[in-house]
């Protein structure tokens, strides 16, 4: 009972907690609701692992699906309703008349179909659920205080802005109490509901400054995963037409590739729009123009988490499959796609984005190899990519609050100006694609998943092509962070406590997980792996301690740079033989000094966003067709 009631709480209390927050009007009544709420989310997702951990696969059968089930179909209408209302009002016909599909789609399930379909476990909670609920409850609720600071300062900067913050803040929380529905959720149906929480809670974020091009931005996402949820709502209707009523995730995953090949396909390809991969990583991109809370939201611990996870779910269907193989190559080429397109860009949350796009893009190609070890990768990659890309795009949005500027080349020599959030950001990036951070053993694990899988060469040389390309990216903008010059002033004062609790809380997670995640392993991964597939993954005792001993050793060059400073000698820069002085000028032709000046490598000619973009777009729109004509063709033959 106690169970029940944990899950229960996770999913309401964000939701009554953005009510609150919808009729706060004054700062500090905000901040306190902000505050209590993040510690309780935080508090009840750990104590849920605490007491579940070891507890394996439960299914809940206490709540009703009858009620529960017909005030979602009332709710979904509702904002189908309203989706339809502002898509006539903005003059977006594609927004119509996607809405008008999907709603058409799900009325007809509810008038004939949904009688007929029991669901023994509406609810449930496994290892893989206990993850995600931890990534939602800790770095959900983390940017969610670091907004409290950070909608202020954007607020104060740009009066001629209504202040919406109300409403921001309980869209925030309301996103949480829908990703929680989403990954307790047996009920397919219900899962979808959730994910139609997630669309539009993503929607009204993108769009919350209301400009032209933050409209127009919100509206792209949303025709995007609209696509997807027409497939979700097909894969329903499928499943209640020839699938004997099944409409448990548990029971779907294992009755066979007959029965749940299609709608898995279908459900994959929802998955694939809402996580962003090619030909739909345009709205990723586009929801940069958000505040940058919003962007850590979306590219962290919710929306594009919520398509990577629906797909591990369906791993054990795709599993040896043409359909799983077509997913995998879509991740694959997005992986190595988005990553050389990474490189070509010169704006610091342009290049958050494409490499969370590259990211998610592994994921999937190790969710749809679907093998033991590929999903154990695939895990690994969803927790270490969450907690390093939120703190990049905290840090990132701090950074340019208070240099003006998004510009990697203009955060050059940050470690003078900001030395604190400079160490941070350090962090971050190292835990991208530096040893012993958790993302580079996730793709030594994903290397390994794809040797052992039939035709996996193909995907080993697309993941070796693209971490290449990911070095490049990260190393480049490290170096601009850590380049010491003597004339910048410090600028770090000023930012807001709240800012401060977050991004210090992200980088001890940093650590942390890297130093505890033999034990996630041990204790979560490879029960879930053992109960899904009957095989484990792990690493040798012997790599282990190596990390461990590197983790340590690392730590060394981030907290040097918060020691008390001491007076240093600052030598000139060597410039190949030319005189040169301290204040990075040096004699050129003729005598005539000149200032030196570093700036990066872009090499638009070969990785321009136009040229790899387009590419991606034909070669994994043909991809995906093939993938769900493959499934239609194995279940018809």
């Amino acid at each position: 009972m106690q169970f029940v009631q944990l899950l229960v709480f996770l999913i309401l209390f964000p939701l009554i907690a953005a009510f609150f927050l919808l009729i706060a009007r004054k700062d500090l009544e905000r901040e306190w609701i902000v505050k209590l709420s993040a510690l309780a989310i935080g508090i009840v997702s750990v104590y849920l692992l605490i007491t579940t951990y070891d507890k394996g696969t439960l299914l809940i059968s206490a709540i009703p699906a009858e009620p529960t089930g017909l005030v979602m179909f009332i709710l979904e209408m509702l904002i189908a309703v309203y989706i339809l209302y502002l898509g006539i009002k903005h003059k977006k016909w594609l927004v119509v008349g996607l809405i008008l599909v999907q709603s058409v789609m799900m009325l007809y399930f509810e008038l004939v179909y949904s009688h007929s379909v029991h669901v023994q476990a509406n609810l449930f909670s496994d290892e893989l659920s206990i993850i995600m609920a931890l990534i939602i409850g800790i770095i959900g609720s983390l940017i969610c205080v670091y907004s409290l600071g950070y909608m202020k300062f954007f607020h104060e900067h740009h009066p001629e802005m209504p202040d919406k913050r109300t409403w921001f803040f309980g869209t925030m929380f309301l996103f949480l109490s829908g990703m929680f529905g989403l990954v307790f959720s047996n009920n397919i149906i219900w899962v979808y509901f959730f994910w139609e929480i997630t669309t539009l809670c993503s929607f009204l974020l993108i769009g919350y400054t209301k400009t032209e091009e933050a409209t127009n931005n919100a509206f792209l996402a949303l025709w995007m995963n609209l696509l997807g949820g027409i497939a979700f709502a097909g894969a329903i209707i499928w499943l209640a037409m020839f699938g004997n009523g099944i409409m448990g995730l548990d029971a779907l995953t294992t009755s066979g590739k007959v029965i749940a090949l299609i709608p898995a396909a279908l459900i994959g390809f929802a998955g694939l729009t809402k996580a962003a991969q090619l030909p739909f990583s345009a709205w990723l991109v586009g929801a940069m123009v958000a505040p940058t809370p919003v962007s850590a939201l979306l590219h962290s611990s919710t929306m594009v988490k919520a398509g990577v996870y629906i797909i591990v779910r369906f791993a054990p269907v795709f599993d040896s499959t043409v359909t799983g193989y077509m997913i995998a190559m879509v991740g694959a080429l997005t992986f190595l796609l988005a990553s050389g397109i990474a490189i070509s860009q010169s704006n610091a949350k342009r290049v958050l984005a494409y490499s969370t796009i590259a990211n998610l893009g592994l994921i999937v190609a190790c969710a749809g190899i679907g093998t033991y070890e590929a999903i154990w990768a695939a895990i690994l990659l969803i927790v270490f990519h969450a907690i390093s890309k939120s703190l990049l795009f905290l840090a990132t949005g701090t950074v340019e609050h208070r240099i003006k500027s998004r510009e990697i080349d203009d955060m050059n020599g940050l470690i003078v100006r900001m030395p604190k959030i400079a160490a941070m950001m350090v962090i971050g990036i190292a835990g991208m694609f530096l040893l012993p951070f958790g993302m580079l053993i996730s793709k030594w694990a994903a290397i390994r998943a794809f040797i052992d899988a039939p035709y996996g060469f193909v995907f080993v040389i697309m993941l070796a092509f693209g971490s290449a390309l990911t070095l490049f990216f990260w190393a480049k903008w490290m170096g601009k962070i850590i380049a010491v010059t003597s004339d910048s002033k410090n600028i770090e004062g000023e930012v807001d406590r709240s800012e401060w609790a977050a991004l210090v809380s992200l980088a001890g997670l940093t650590f942390v997980t890297t130093l505890v995640f033999p034990m996630l392993s041990t204790h979560l991964l490879e029960p879930f792996l053992m109960t899904n597939y009957g095989h484990i993954a792990q690493l040798s005792q012997d790599n282990i301690i190596i990390m461990i001993l590197m983790l340590f050793l690392l730590m060394v060059m981030p907290l040097s740079i918060l020691l008390p400073k001491h007076k240093h000698r600052h030598l000139a820069p060597y410039m190949g033989g030319r005189t040169t002085t301290a204040d990075m000028r040096f004699s050129g032709s003729l005598g005539v000094q000149k200032k030196t000046v570093l700036s990066n490598y872009y090499l638009q000619d070969w990785f321009g966003e136009k040229k790899l973009k387009s590419w991606g777009i034909w070669l994994c729109s043909a991809v995906i067709c093939i993938m769900i004509l493959s499934a239609v063709f194995r279940v018809v033959m």
